[in-house]
């Protein structure tokens, strides 16, 4: 394994922990919820309160930071012109903060009108929670805009450790605040959750704070439109703005459908969706953070051939993780959520309504994943518009497939929607990085994923045959889908391992040549 491999590796290893602790809290956070409010109305207005703070956020930071930010400020660090980056880089600061802020007063304002726009069938009563939880809301993506900025910068210095740590603690604050002002009685006591998200935003930035003092942190009062790093920036920007936007937009059609829907809806959706979203933010998001600066380092000393290189191996990596989570989570589903969800006001009708649209998102992980990693090869390129591009397609097809599926599958069709556009979006994006780039290793990552297909769908057949055997035995109370979950899960690894073993596939040589060496250290 090459040093710039290794250090690949080691740097997406320690994100996945990071991810998988914040990941855990974010699943003991919405449990919480589950069994103090159940699947309902208030946990719908609690969901679609977050659809204008997200709006503003990804309109404003995520867009920005991830496809124009960091690439700009890494090529300086890279040219060694720090100097520059840290003006741009307050430059860029400054003018998100001031209009974010501006933002901020018009949705306060405004926020009623934006809930019954977005959710017209909610109750009454539940529109008004809706719009006080917005109001809460509307103070995290001014905190969340700090921490993601000073992310990237510390990102682009290859320090990712802080950012990590931030995530961890920020569901802690929600779970406390969560648990702490919770009264199941109360519906309106779900705002406590609204609180501890806020602070929690607070929380991971102040602890990026010293790293960000350690790599020597200089910050400029100006806003120099005239700057080239910040007009880059900017025209970088554009087109990742409008494709959040409409991803904010195909959010607020979900919540839309799913408010006219059966009560829970919305919660059933979110609940799977973050299910679905699980290994991709644990694996996927982890390996395209690491790989990412990286990426844009070989972009701008223009090495082809590393780039290519660090592409494919960042996405076959993924494939062979991810497939055989999507299969375990298809065969494993009901003990999945039953261990997760199914306590206090959160019943098995629930436990069902939750598993329907889990089954659809799942299918689509694999897919879901890979295009964490290849719009930020396009990225390092500096080319923003062709992701955007070929996202908004795929958004196109999403909506046209939610307003086909709805009907005959309800919140499933909703998550099958979803599953497709991002298979749609993952062959467009190969394809125009194919010719972009010229070849892509496609041999390696289509055997790749030949191989992995394989040994998930063994992996799968042994579950379902282990699951079959013993549920009737043991039932389906809360020990009981532990059990299930917890040997499954094992018996499923081990069948995998042993079949990409036999498959004499690289990647899972790979995978144990990192666990070997962690163990050596010990």
């Amino acid at each position: 394994m090459s040093s710039t491999n290794h250090t690949l590796v080691k740097a997406a290893g320690f994100l996945m922990g990071a991810q998988l602790a914040s990941r855990i809290l974010g699943f003991l956070r919405e449990s919480l919820m589950a069994n103090f409010y159940g699947q309902g109305g208030a946990t719908d207005a609690y969901t679609a309160s977050f659809i204008l703070p997200d709006l503003l956020y990804w309109l404003l930071v995520g867009g920005v930071l991830s496809a124009a930010f960091i690439p700009v400020f890494s090529r300086y660090i890279a040219q060694g012109n720090e100097e520059e980056g840290w003006r741009v880089a307050s430059s860029v600061v400054n003018l998100i903060l001031l209009t974010l802020g501006l933002l901020t007063l018009v949705g306060l304002f405004f926020a009623p009108q934006f809930v019954r726009l977005v959710v017209p069938g909610l109750a009454a009563e539940n529109m008004a929670l809706a719009t006080h939880l917005t109001r809460i809301l509307l103070m995290q993506p001014l905190f969340m805009a700090l921490s993601g900025l000073t992310m990237g910068i510390l990102n682009s210095y290859k320090i990712f450790w802080p950012s990590a740590l931030g995530t961890v603690l920020y569901n802690a604050c929600v779970i406390f605040f969560g648990t702490i002002l919770a009264n199941p009685a109360d519906p309106n006591s779900i705002s406590g959750f609204a609180v501890g998200v806020v602070v929690g935003a607070l929380v991971s930035f102040a602890v990026q704070i010293p790293a960000l003092r350690k790599v020597g942190m200089r910050y400029y009062p100006i806003i120099d439109w005239h700057d080239p790093g910040v007009r880059r920036i900017g025209a970088l920007a554009v087109p990742i703005i409008i494709s959040y936007s409409l991803n904010q937009i195909q959010v607020a059609v979900n919540a839309n459908f799913g408010s006219q829907l059966f009560p829970g809806s919305i919660t059933a959706f979110l609940w799977s969706y973050r299910l679905f979203q699980l290994p991709v933010g644990i694996f996927a998001i982890a390996i395209a953070v690491a790989t990412f600066p990286t990426m844009t380092e070989q972009a701008a000393l223009k090495q082809w051939d590393q780039l290519r290189q660090t592409v494919s191996q960042a996405v076959r990596m993924v494939i062979f993780i991810t497939l055989p989570i999507s299969a375990g989570m298809i065969v494993l589903r009901f003990p999945l959520i039953r261990v997760l969800f199914q306590h206090g006001h959160f019943k098995a009708q629930d436990t069902y309504t939750t598993a329907f649209p889990l089954l659809f998102f799942a299918v689509g992980i694999s897919a879901q994943s890979v295009i964490q990693i290849l719009p930020r090869a396009f990225y390092a390129l500096q080319d923003t518009w062709t992701p955007v591009t070929l996202g908004i397609i795929a958004m196109v097809v999403n909506v046209i497939a939610m307003v086909l599926l709805v009907g005959p599958l309800e919140v499933g069709g909703l998550a099958f929607a979803t599953s497709i556009a991002a298979f749609v979006n993952m062959i467009l994006l190969f394809y125009m990085l194919r010719r972009r780039l010229g070849q892509m290793d496609g041999w390696a990552i289509a055997w790749t994923s030949l191989k992995t297909l394989a040994a998930s769908l063994f992996m799968a057949g042994v579950i379902w045959a282990w699951s079959e055997f013993l549920t009737p035995m043991i039932g389906v109370y809360m020990l009981a889908s532990l059990t299930v979950l917890l040997t499954g899960t094992l018996l499923g690894a081990l069948a995998f391992a042993v079949m990409a073993k036999i498959l004499r596939m690289g990647e899972f040589e790979q995978a144990m040549d990192l666990v070997n060496r962690r163990i050596g250290k010990r």
